[in-house]
């Protein structure tokens, strides 16, 4: 696999979004000398992040977790440990429910969001720690790294790249990577 790249002081190298010219719904994602697209919420980046808003947080996020499609065949390789998507497999993002930002289990009678897409958005989608360490009810919800539409249209708030640039990224992310949108 190679040596893993390295940042300061022997931490992992981070991954750094930045708005794109002209565009704030499009980015610029940096790893390292890697530059690759990327799409952003609909609203943009704020500071201010609310639920339903559209927009992509102003943040330092870790990567917490790593999901992808079951039954359909992904050449993956991964640091990270990366669960199945199981047509059940659910993320609650009813501000009122005490399971609020977290996975769930269908059948769930509270507002929630499918992880199992028919639109392939989340084949390899990685959880990043926005609002869930800390959790604050209506600060938003299901901030994920994912898949981006074939034409990088803008997500409901997380940060998406090409399948082919999350196949190359994807074995250099580590537990302790941070995603960092500017």
């Amino acid at each position: 696999m190679g040596r893993k790249p390295r940042g300061i002081k022997g931490k992992t190298t981070p991954i750094v979004v930045r708005t794109a010219p002209r565009d704030r719904c499009r980015a610029i994602l940096q790893f390292g000398s890697l530059r690759l697209p990327a799409a952003l919420g609909r609203s943009g980046i704020t500071s201010r992040k609310r639920e339903g808003d559209g927009a992509t947080p102003r943040a330092v996020m870790p990567v917490l977790d790593s999901y992808r499609r079951g039954e359909r065949r992904l050449a993956l390789l991964s640091q990270l440990p990366v669960k199945r998507i199981r047509p059940d497999m659910l993320w609650c993002d009813d501000q009122r429910h005490p399971a609020y930002n977290r996975p769930v289990k269908a059948p769930f009678p509270a507002g929630h969001e499918k992880l199992r897409r028919s639109d392939h958005l989340y084949d390899i989608c990685i959880v990043l720690d926005w609002n869930i360490r800390s959790r604050r009810r209506g600060c938003g919800s299901a901030i994920f790294f994912h898949i981006a539409r074939p034409n990088y249209s803008p997500t409901e708030g997380c940060v998406a790249i090409s399948f082919r640039d999350m196949q190359r990224l994807l074995p250099k992310l580590t537990k302790g990577t941070r995603l960092i949108v500017r």
